[in-house]
């Protein structure tokens, strides 16, 4: 059973496999992406499809040293427009995954989500992040906090499953799911310990599948076996968690920063629930950080296809 410990071990995993995929920049005219660009042709893990200011592509590439002979690029100096044609160029498969590149998340979001040419399947849009924390023994994922603001019972299942297909792609057999509260009471005044309760009977009747879910559970029990053993809960995920699912979208905000600014943890995430794997790059996001984010997604792809 694969446990992934760090992104290196990740990363490692996919230039083995000697598999260049291709990437499709949305409005690709910034020079921190273009950097990342030149890294990972430099790495051999994926070449680019990069679409926006064609001009300005070519002088940010001249300031770093970006060779773009291995590169296509398509210019389009509208925004919206760019974003439609780098959706078009994963929907024609040409790219295998999409990114996010100097546009408006809002639009960026609206070409993915085009009914006719978009990449939608009809299923649940949720982020996926990945965290690799100092001192911790394996990779922590956590979902949702970048896509769903306060998702039901619904939304949760398929924010749930979209993540337990996706650690089964890249090789987890059996991923340990924590359905997070602020304690293990099934609380009325808690609606969120209810829902978590109603989530674990789900996946125990097999409505959720590909993992073990459970519910609700608070972090130190979800991540320290003696926490449990101490509070005399018993519960297959305590110690063992791979996936942290939080309540909605703050939660999952505040512990994914808290996490990147106090643990000085390193941070992948994918969009999942599409035709391909999505990257939402945002002005805080480092190129470590988009660099093992399609690392991650190289592996999915490398299985099947992490989509519908």
């Amino acid at each position: 059973m694969t446990v992934y410990s760090c992104f290196d071990q990740v990363l490692q995993k996919v230039l083995r496999q000697r598999k260049k995929i291709t990437i499709s920049l949305a409005c690709a005219h910034d020079k921190e992406l273009l950097k990342m660009v030149k890294c990972i042709e430099e790495m051999g893990l994926a070449n680019a499809i990069l679409i926006g200011n064609a001009e300005k592509i070519e002088l940010l590439s001249v300031a770093i040293n970006l060779d773009l002979s291995t590169h296509k690029i398509i210019d389009e100096k509208d925004s919206n427009l760019a974003a439609k044609e780098a959706v078009n160029q994963v929907r024609c498969g040409n790219a295998d995954i999409l990114i996010k590149g100097l546009i408006n998340s809002s639009d960026f979001m609206h070409a993915v989500l085009d009914k006719e040419e978009g990449l939608n399947t009809g299923n649940l849009l949720s982020h996926l992040a990945a965290f690799e924390i100092p001192s911790f023994n394996r990779l922590i994922f956590v979902t949702d906090g970048g896509i769903n603001i306060s998702p039901g019972i619904n939304e949760k299942k398929l924010i749930i499953q979209n993540s337990l297909d996706f650690l089964n792609l890249i090789g987890y057999e059996n991923p340990k799911a924590a359905i997070l509260s602020a304690n293990e009471i099934i609380n009325p005044k808690m609606p969120v310990t209810i829902e978590a309760a109603i989530l674990s009977k789900m996946a125990e009747n097999g409505q959720i599948t590909g993992g073990v879910v459970d519910g609700p559970i608070a972090m130190d029990v979800a991540l320290d076996a003696n926490a449990a053993l101490h509070k005399g809960i018993t519960s297959k995920v305590s110690g063992c968690t791979d996936l942290l699912v939080v309540p909605n979208i703050e939660a999952g905000n505040l512990l994914g920063k808290s996490i990147i600014y106090f643990a000085k943890a390193r941070m992948a995430g994918i969009v999942l629930g599409a035709k391909a794997p999505i990257i939402l790059t945002s002005r805080a996001s480092s190129k470590d950080s988009n660099i093992t984010s399609i690392a991650l997604a190289s592996i999915a792809l490398s299985k099947e296809t992490i989509l519908e």
